[in-house]
């Protein structure tokens, strides 16, 4: 439903002859040769850093932001090489929704919702029957005629998310939609976002910095850093094993799951004679229910000093983390890790603290 091909975004100083990005020292590359495929009916997050390339990526799909290069397809059509008016056309096939709302204070909650039909030229009497259904869906049929200025920030959300599924299209953009809500109002967006996502199979490809965010709704997760795309994975394999140092920092980050501050002060690098492992532990599946720790101690020879430990559900998935210090000689502790992830557990080593024996 969406792909990108090599997509790279520059800007350069106003007024400046756009010779490219090596030539001009003060020109800024926001992405560089991004890839990025979107199945229909599918939920794809973006998450990274402020500065990331993050809006700029989403941008690009509808081309607010016109690619420097690269292809953007988007249900089967090549957006970068249609006219101005196909372009026009085809951007009705693509809704978005923006984390301030951008309503009009002047238009009541009905208006908003259908100002893209009146700009497709729509009679007053299709409209009406397009809207209504749409204020139903996102639960504000009883505040079709109260103005932005009375509603909550829930609310405009939900106008806004209305709006954005008036011209019925394929394909929803959610730029930080749900940066600007308290916790409460971001977990009922979400399910709404879910909802029209399976009564209406629409696709969603959202940006975030909330893993709140990609744990409740997407199935898919990309992390973006300095304009590129570093990691992709499913949403469950993301949340049990990143792949990159990032990755892990935004885990760590929203799990909260760290070694107490005195001991990470010991923490060295390399093993030595008299240390011991400190490690992190993610099961999944079958391990979560297994007794691993137990039969670990019994058939390895270790002693297992566990640090901090809980237990995530991740959609449908259960994710257990754990940190933990592996007690016993060198040989043993090496055992101890091979045992963990021959049952398929994913194990840090965080580094080594010298025995106290």
């Amino acid at each position: 439903m969406i792909t990108l091909r090599n997509v790279s975004k520059t800007y350069y100083p106003k007024g400046r002859r756009r010779a490219g990005a090596d030539s001009d020292p003060a020109a800024v590359v926001a992405l560089s040769n991004v890839d990025l495929h979107v199945p229909q009916g599918s939920i794809h997050g973006v998450i990274g850093l402020s500065g990331a390339g993050k809006s700029t990526l989403i941008r690009c799909v509808n081309l607010l932001e016109r690619p420097s290069g690269g292809s953007v397809c988007v249900d089967g059509q090549e957006m970068t090489r249609l006219s101005a008016a196909a372009l026009n056309q085809a951007r009705h096939r693509i809704g978005m929704i923006f984390q301030h709302f951008n309503l009009l204070t002047t238009r009541n909650v009905f208006d908003n919702v259908a100002l893209p039909l009146e700009l497709m030229g729509m009679k007053r009497a299709a409209i009406r029957e397009r809207v209504l259904p749409l204020l139903e869906l996102v639960g504000l049929d009883d505040k079709a005629h109260q103005y932005p200025a009375k509603l909550s920030g829930g609310q405009k959300q939900r106008v806004a998310i209305a709006r954005a599924l008036a011209s019925e299209p394929k394909v929803l953009l959610c730029d930080e939609a749900t940066s600007a809500l308290d916790p409460q109002t971001t977990g009922s967006i979400l399910a709404l976002l879910r909802d029209i996502n399976q009564r209406l199979g629409l696709t969603i490809l959202l940006i975030t910095h909330e893993m709140e965010v990609v744990k409740s709704i997407c199935h898919r997760v990309s992390l973006i850093s300095d304009g590129e795309l570093v990691e992709e994975a499913e949403v469950g394999d993301f949340f049990t094993a990143p792949r990159t140092r990032l990755g892990r920092e935004f885990l760590n980050d929203f799990l909260q799951l760290e070694p107490p501050k005195a001991l990470i002060e010991r923490l060295e690098e390399t093993p030595g004679a008299r240390t011991h492992p400190v490690v992190r532990l993610a099961f999944s599946g079958d391990a979560v229910a297994t007794p691993l720790i137990s039969r670990l101690a019994r058939e390895c020879g270790v002693d297992v000093s566990i640090l901090q430990a809980k237990v995530e559900s991740i959609q449908e998935r259960t994710l257990g983390l754990m940190i933990a210090e592996l007690l016993g000689p060198a040989d043993k502790t090496r055992q101890a890790i091979d045992y963990l992830e021959s049952h398929d557990l994913h194990v840090e080593v965080l580094g080594h603290v010298q025995r106290d024996d």
